[in-house]
């Protein structure tokens, strides 16, 4: 039941979707978090010094080199992912709870010759993988009264002439998008009776990056450490949203009830990197460290479809539509930065240590490669570069031995906000958007066994627009909304040294 029979040939354009491959994607798989063991989770994963812990593979590989025996260790998770929003003043909260294997790893130590302390003393293999990004949230934003609708969106691409089968096509099968013959121009019916609907954004993602690392650490005389590791990095994500917008008022027909838009994005695809480090003993008291990260090279492909319902009351009666788009693939290559580590460690006798890392690693150098079709992404990788700058991570751990067989940790994890504060000639919202992470917890140790207990509290607030905003003035900006999001992980290893 079309409002209007008659629709002007519109130019065919490449599909949005297929120009989805932004500087978002390429931050979301650059911005990586250690997570393997418990006990380097409870000491803030401030490693890079310390090594002896299969974190070390995916920190400092020259870590793998001051084991003495050989070890295995297996480390599971339990965790609560709780996102608190507020959108034009009003609260939402959601939780996701998960459980998962954070770390599985072995290392095979080596003696070069019985009794040697001298030049070579071991050569050490390590094989497993450490969960390097957690990528599962939920989240609602929801807002009432809103001035604008993302059928502005819409309209304002449809009047320049952009005409997609992922958005424009659904929203006008479905009557939401509509075309003033008169006036040669796309408008929807929020637009036209000025707003005031209520307007709801559903997030729900799912996935992790894994690392499987194959390593190799050289110990010199229990004084300088030397490693690298080869890492496979198996990536998976997928994230699901839908906008809803419902007439609060209740206007005169024919006028659209409601529209629900869902999008579902399936990411997936292989890395490879490379990690180079060192660890020097000046004096027994006291260890430095260091390392290097080549980038990531990712080879990966996106699923996208998306969905539009609508409900309309005619003057002559109430329809319901559905239209799904095109089920679409698309290939490409992403190149993650650098990254380069520097730490130290002073070992108080046999009663702790205290730990430090700093990590240096600028966002701004991921580049999206390769495109299906020969996209070669200079405009998006243009953007990153403006977009992300080079931030500074800061972690720090100590542990105490308690007793013999009994130590306590503590730990704390400052990562600095990837984003330029101002770029784009305007202001960043997430300029200040810093994650703190703070972590405790307790190990035992008796013969060849082994336990730990780590708890970690992670907290973040960023900001995100429920849709882009319109090219043009006529259409008002969205509104942001604050998300607010908060871990609770706990995490336990057992392993076992022979």
């Amino acid at each position: 039941m079309k409002r209007y029979i008659f629709l002007l040939t519109i130019a065919v354009f490449v599909p949005y979707f297929m120009q989805a491959q932004d500087l978002a994607d390429a931050l979301r798989y650059s911005n990586i978090q250690v997570q393997g063991t418990a006990r380097s989770a409870a000491m803030g994963n401030a490693f890079g010094a310390l090594g002896g812990d299969f974190t070390s593979a995916s920190i400092n590989p020259a870590g793998i080199g001051v084991y003495r025996s050989s070890e295995f260790t297996v480390t599971p998770i339990f965790g609560n992912t709780n996102v608190e929003t507020n959108y034009l003043g009003t609260n939402r909260e959601s939780s996701d709870f998960k459980f998962s294997l954070n770390n599985m790893g072995y290392v095979y130590a080596v003696p070069v010759a019985a009794n040697n302390e001298a030049g070579l003393v071991n050569i050490n293999f390590g094989l497993g993988y450490n969960r390097v990004k957690d990528l599962n949230s939920d989240a609602v934003i929801q807002g009432f009264g809103v001035n604008g609708s993302y059928m502005d969106y819409f309209a304002d691409r449809a009047n320049q002439g952009i005409w997609s089968d992922f958005y424009e096509e659904l929203a006008w099968k479905t009557d939401v998008l509509l075309k003033d013959e008169n006036n040669n121009e796309y408008y929807s019916d929020f637009q036209d009776a000025n707003y005031g609907q209520s307007q709801r954004k559903t997030y729900s993602k799912n996935g992790s990056i894994d690392e499987y690392s194959l390593s190799m650490g050289l110990n010199f005389n229990h004084k300088l450490y030397l490693g690298i590791a080869w890492g496979i990095n198996d990536l998976y994500y997928s994230q699901g949203t839908t906008i809803y917008e419902n007439d609060e008022i209740g206007h005169t027909p024919p006028f659209v009830n409601n529209f629900q838009f869902d999008e579902s994005l399936t990411t997936y695809g292989v890395g490879h990197n490379f990690k180079f480090g060192a660890i020097y003993k000046p004096i027994n008291e006291l260890r430095l460290g260091v390392s290097i990260h080549t980038p990531t090279f990712y080879r990966l492909t996106d699923d996208f479809s998306t969905t539009m319902y609508s409900d309309i009351t005619y003057v002559d009666g109430r329809d319901t539509y559905q239209e799904d788009s095109p089920y679409n693939e698309y290939d490409y290559h992403l190149q993650t930065p650098m990254r380069a580590t520097f730490s130290g460690a002073v070992v108080l006798g046999k009663s702790g240590i205290i730990s430090v890392d700093y990590e240096l690693v600028n966002y701004g150098k991921a580049k999206l490669k390769n495109g299906g079709g020969g996209d070669d992404f200079i405009d998006q990788n243009a953007e990153i570069s403006e977009a992300y700058k080079t931030s500074g991570n800061l972690r720090i751990g100590g542990e105490l031995m308690a007793t013999k067989n009994i130590s306590l940790r503590a730990g704390l994890e400052y990562l600095q906000s990837p984003y330029n504060k101002n770029a784009f000639e305007t202001k960043q919202l997430n300029g200040d958007a810093n994650t703190m992470v703070y972590a405790g917890g307790i190990g035992y140790r008796t013969g060849s066994f082994f336990a730990d207990l780590a708890y970690r509290y992670s907290t973040l607030e960023d900001f995100d627009y429920p849709y882009p905003t319109p090219g043009s003035v006529d259409y008002p900006a969205p509104k942001a909304a604050s998300f607010k999001t908060v871990k609770n992980d706990v995490i336990f290893t057992l392993g076992f040294r022979f």
